[in-house]
This record gives structure tokens, sequence and C-alpha cells, in this order.
């Protein structure tokens, strides 16, 4: 996609893999160490590389040449491949496990990919997606401050229904995992200024986030920003804060099983 492979260029100038990220992702990968897993869009292959450093074996697909080449650079023992999501070039139940983090929203065809997915996976295959829903993201305090972005972010999650995409491809026992994002967070992804708001603020870390990068001349951002600013100044942000807390999460780790 063009966005990312603009994007990619500055990509880990922000973003990296959370180590708390990683470790739900192999507990609900059931730590598949030595076995083979799929990472499906992979990006800048941060989270592909935390995790071959914890001794699973990773093919890490992507579709952005600018983020793969970055990709290649953190880890030799990664097979790193240039691929769709809606037509992987593996034969059928290659795989022990796959995972796909922030990503399938992006994906033109989500019930390809899914079906593709369950094709490759072995049988008691774990297939995990860290996302987030309409819900979640309805309860941040972005919301306030960039409505335009969010909203587009909102209409985006509400076309993904993805446990009941998860179904249709033939996957069991799904469950989920609501995740908060912590103040010690490490991946510099959309909400991940929650508890430091002047985050918003640094066209960097902007330039690392899709709903920002994708048009980084709206002037709903410059507005937005200097009104964020003077709510931290005066201290009126967290009175705005207070009124989008939420109990359902910030994002969300869907896991399901290939029967």
């Amino acid at each position: 996609m063009a966005i990312y492979d603009r994007i990619g260029v500055d990509y880990d100038a922000t973003r990296r893999a959370d180590p708390y990220i990683v470790s739900r992702l192999l507990h609900h990968l059931s730590s598949p160490s030595g076995r083979y897993c799929l990472d499906l869009a992979c990006g800048t292959g941060n989270y592909t590389a935390a995790l071959a450093a914890t001794g699973t074996r990773l093919i890490a697909i992507d579709q952005s040449s600018v983020m793969l080449a970055a990709a290649r650079e953190k880890s030799p023992t990664v097979t790193w491949m240039r691929a769709n999501a809606d037509s992987l070039p593996f034969a059928a139940a290659s795989f022990d496990a796959a995972m796909s983090t922030l990503a399938h929203h992006h994906f033109p065809d989500i019930d390809a990919a899914f079906a593709e997915v369950f094709r490759v996976l072995k049988p008691a295959g774990r297939f995990v997606i860290f996302t987030f829903t309409p819900e979640q993201m309805r309860g941040y305090w972005m919301n306030e401050y960039f409505p335009t972005i969010c909203g587009r972010a909102i209409d985006q999650a509400s076309r993904l229904d993805t446990p009941n995409r998860l179904a249709r491809a033939g996957f069991r026992e799904i469950g989920s995992e609501p995740y908060d994002v912590r103040p010690d967070l490490q991946d510099f992804f959309m909400y991940s200024g929650k508890h430091q708001p002047a985050r918003y603020l640094d066209p960097t870390i902007r330039a690392g986030i899709s709903g920002f990068a994708v048009n980084p001349d709206d002037p709903e951002i410059a507005s937005g920003c200097a009104r964020l600013a003077d709510d931290i100044k005066t201290g009126r942000f967290e009175a705005v804060a207070s009124r989008y807390r939420s109990h359902l999460g910030d994002y969300v780790f869907f896991a399901a099983c290939r029967p």
C-alpha cells in the first residue's frame, strides 16, 4: 500500500515492539517455541523479530517493500516475503500458528485473508489478532480533538466484524482479551498517547500513525493540536479525558483455533 511505503521510511522512529504486547501474543499463540508461525502484514517486523528472539520460527509477509526492507535488518532467522494476505503463497497446513497486529483493517478482502489463514494452518493451529473495535474507539478522548480522523477509524473498525468473520472462515473457540493502553507503552500507535496527550503534538509521532499520516496537512490536525495544547496547559484536559473513560478496553486480542 502506498501509504505504508511512505510511512515505512521513518516508521521505526516511534514504532517498536512493546514487551507486554509481545508477552500476550506469546500467551495466546500458546508460546509456539520451535514451531512455525506466520506473521500477516508484518510491517517493519518489530513484533516478528521480538517473537523470533523467543525461539519462534517465523515467516512474515507484507505488501510494502519499504517496510520489508527495514524488517530484514532486524532478524536473519525470519523469512521475509512480499505477498498478499488474500492469496498466500504457501501449501495447506504449513503453519502451527498465525498472527496479525494492528493490520487486518487495511486488508482489501478480510474474508479471503481469513480463509487463506485457515487453509495454511495445521489442525489445532492458533490465529491471534491484535486490533480494536468501534465501541472501544468511541471511548478514546481523541474524538474530542480529532473527530473526523477518529470517525474514519471508527467506520473502518465497524466493518471489521472480526469474531464473525473468523467463524465464517471456519475458526472455532474464538476468545477475546481486552487491552488497556499502559503508561509505559513502547509502541506509539493510535491511542498510545492516552496517558501522555502531548505525544500528539509531536509531528514525528503523528507520522507513524496512519490516521494522521494519510493526510498530514488536514486542517483538523492543526486545530485539534492547538486545542489539545491549550487544554493541557490550562488543566482542562483532565476534565475532557474523564468524559471518555470506558470499561471496554482500548484494544483487543482475538484468539481463534482451527479445528
